[in-house]
């Protein structure tokens, strides 16, 4: 079968690279989008009576029933065609004869193309927000339910000093604060339309792109019209995002891995967010964090495919543009798995509340505070850390904790310490003392606690 654009050649390529060309096995899924963009560009025609208003309606009507049956199964993709947007064409056409034929005027597929990407993206945008939305409301619920919980902080994976474990828990939360944040400022910058922009330097009919843009819920237009065919900016910004989230999803999973481990066994991950193995019947392996952990690279791969198929092309489009499709499609399809499977995981693990208290208790997470109490007590700090070290190396040797050293042991290093040293270095206190904005002391974490919910309300 001859193409569409069949004039200048006869429209016959060989079958190889025809298959090869072709690009609506993958692009077929921008139907919906393509249908939609293709009926405000027909009403626009009506309305500047480029044709005429009853072909308009024509076409509209035309194109409703297209939508209708493919959503409904009556009608199928035929993956002959070369793209979507000549199937939807060849498919009205065949039903309204030379009237279909007008749809195209004034517009390019260049821009169509544009378009489509636009509205595909600016929905699932919307879509990866709220399902990053539903992942920060089950570590809210975490950490509303346990805030009391003490655990230690790691730096280089060392245990390093006391933390609330709802601290912990709500460092992921400000950290997908953030990935919204930037997923709207992506969303504002794609709201732009491209249809008008025609193959690279506009047309001669007489259009009116401001309505076209209007009727989509576009926020302007492209005022170049080389730029608005060639710009994939969108894409590669929305994919660049998506990568950051799948990064902190990834530390977050790699933390979920290590705190359900053995070694660990600060929380239990639920049955139904993990496996067993085929012959230790003792595993219960956390496999949907792991598949998040490596789908990370998956995404990390889609962002370069892009960046790297664009980086030498010149103005204006060319075919290689048609690689954006499938990166973009698996970036957004790979993180909406990850994210609708991770927010019922946090919501439905266990802490183990015991456990995080016996390894803060033997980790000597507490020498700082010892420290502190002898800056207190007038010692300059450098000479109170030296000490305090002398302290720990000699509760590692006889086997103890800063909390059970005898006294008369503290005072052989240095007369300052008295008994009020044991409450001091207490792990509530020292959680309780660290009062700074952002600290992991009750009241702070109830601040952050508040602010995180009160961003999402959009207070």
């Amino acid at each position: 079968m001859a193409k569409m654009w069949a004039g200048r050649t006869a429209g016959h390529v060989d079958q190889g690279a025809d298959d090869f060309n072709s690009s609506i096995r993958f692009d077929w899924r921008l139907y919906q989008q393509d249908i939609t963009g293709s009926m405000a560009h027909a009403a626009m025609l009506g309305a500047r009576h480029i044709i005429t208003p009853a072909e308009a309606d024509t076409l509209i009507a035309g194109l409703e029933s297209i939508l209708h049956d493919l959503e409904s199964g009556a009608l199928a993709v035929d993956f002959s065609c070369e793209d979507i947007h000549m199937f939807v064409e060849q498919e009205l056409t065949s039903r309204l004869g030379d009237v279909g034929k007008k749809l195209h005027t004034a517009r390019s597929r260049n821009d169509q193309v544009a378009l489509d990407m636009r509205l595909y993206l600016r929905d699932e945008v919307s879509e990866i927000m709220a399902l990053t939305e539903s992942v920060i409301a089950a570590i809210v619920g975490q950490a509303e339910a346990n805030q009391d919980v003490i655990m230690p902080g790691y730096t280089h994976l060392q245990r390093a000093q006391p933390i609330l474990f709802a601290h912990h828990l709500l460092a992921y939360a400000m950290m997908l604060l953030r990935d919204v944040d930037r997923l709207k400022d992506c969303r504002k910058r794609m709201n732009v339309s491209p249809i008008g922009c025609c193959a690279l330097a506009g047309t001669t009919y007489n259009t009116d792109r401001y309505m076209e843009s209007k009727t989509l819920g576009f926020d302007g237009i492209a005022l170049n019209s080389i730029d608005g065919v060639s710009d994939r900016d969108f894409c590669v910004e929305t994919m660049s995002a998506i990568a950051m989230l799948m990064m902190h999803l990834s530390r977050f999973s790699e933390e979920l891995i290590l705190w359900s481990s053995w070694e660990f066994q600060f929380i239990e991950l639920s049955d139904a967010y993990t496996t067993g193995s085929s012959i230790m019947p003792q595993k219960k392996n956390p496999d949907m964090a792991e598949l998040v952990r490596g789908k990370t690279g998956r995404v990390y791969g889609d962002l370069m495919a892009l960046l790297t198929s664009l980086k030498g092309l010149p103005l204006a489009y060319n075919k290689d543009m048609q690689e954006d499709k499938e990166c973009t499609f698996d970036a957004v399809d790979t993180v909406k798995m990850c994210l609708q499977v991770f927010a019922p995981m946090i919501a439905t693990m266990k802490p183990l509340p015991d456990n995080m208290k016996k390894a803060a208790q033997t980790g000597f997470i507490n020498a700082t505070d010892l420290a502190d109490y002898l800056v207190r007590k007038g010692l300059p700090f450098r000479s109170a850390y030296k000490i305090s070290g002398e302290i720990v190396a000699k509760c590692i040797a006889d086997g103890c904790v800063l909390e059970t050293l005898p006294l008369a042991d503290y005072r052989s290093f240095i007369p300052l310490f008295d008994e009020g040293l044991y409450e001091a270095i207490d792990l509530n206190t020292c959680v309780q003392k660290r009062i700074s904005v952002g600290g992991t002391s009750p009241e702070s974490v109830k601040a952050q606690l508040k602010y995180v919910k009160n961003v999402c309300k959009g207070e």
